[in-house]
């Protein structure tokens, strides 16, 4: 199926590493022409480097609408009208509810929430002018169930998958499908940091800390960057235009 996104103009937020660089690679090796967007520059080179011509980033914090703005209208000077959306740009914090600030609160909606209602506010229109558009939203299993000690992170990523819902009926008879993936716990730098947290606030091993990661999904084991990137393409490929207003889980069956 190489090159059945040829001419297609896929901008991914959150791209530098983890599943956000792995939904741009697989996207890349599709034919699109994707831009890649984060906060920080060094990440994104490396993509840029490696497919040049294909690929061009820019620089925004997707919680700020001035920043977003200014990028995506950069990114369709350079490439040409965003077919694609990727809003895959996430932070993830823990504390239990009690001892949880305000602050904390508004920035985990600000990032995972605010930040991916601003994208698709930027590609929305001209996608309807079109008649066509792709949108994924990575969301997270936490958009499907609780977990403890991250409420406001919950709170954001179900706020997600019920925007997903609502746009995806909106537009549905526009031509534009609207979708979420639901990751589980995934190989990428915020588990190995979780990890690392629960290493330093209880003691446990670094084995001990991972067990109760994985002790959630049936598979025993953390899901891969690329098995979510793969369902983010099919998502985003012709095949998948009956396909809207869903939140696939990519969980090894710990959601049913």
């Amino acid at each position: 199926m190489t090159g059945d996104l040829n001419n297609q103009h896929a901008l991914v937020t959150g791209a530098g590493q983890g599943i956000g660089e792995a939904i741009a690679r697989q996207l890349l090796a599709r034919g699109a022409r994707v831009t890649v967007l984060g906060r920080r520059a060094e990440p994104l080179q490396k993509l840029v480097d490696e497919f040049p011509g294909q690929c061009r980033m820019e620089l925004a914090d997707v919680s700020s609408e001035s920043e977003v703005k200014t990028a995506f209208s950069q990114a369709a000077s350079a490439l040409g009208a965003i077919n694609i959306l990727v809003n895959n740009a996430g932070q993830a914090q823990s504390a239990p509810f009690l001892k949880m600030d305000a602050a904390l609160w508004q920035n985990m909606l600000a990032v995972n929430l605010t930040g991916a209602m601003l994208c698709m506010q930027q590609v929305l229109p001209a996608m309807v002018e079109r008649g066509y558009g792709r949108i994924v939203n990575v969301a997270s299993t936490a958009g499907l169930k609780g977990y403890a000690y991250v409420a406001a992170y919950c709170a954001a990523k179900h706020g997600v998958v019920g925007l997903t819902r609502a746009l995806a009926l909106e537009f549905a008879s526009k031509g534009v499908t609207v979708n979420a993936v639901c990751p589980g716990y995934t190989e990428t730098e915020i588990v190995r940091e979780s990890i690392a947290r629960v290493v330093a606030k209880t003691g446990r091993t670094p084995e001990q800390a991972m067990a109760e990661f994985v002790r959630g999904n049936p598979q025993g084991r953390l899901v891969q960057p690329r098995e979510v990137a793969d369902a983010v393409l099919w998502l985003c490929g012709p095949g998948a235009g009956a396909v809207t207003g869903q939140a696939i889980a990519v969980a090894g069956g710990e959601v049913m």
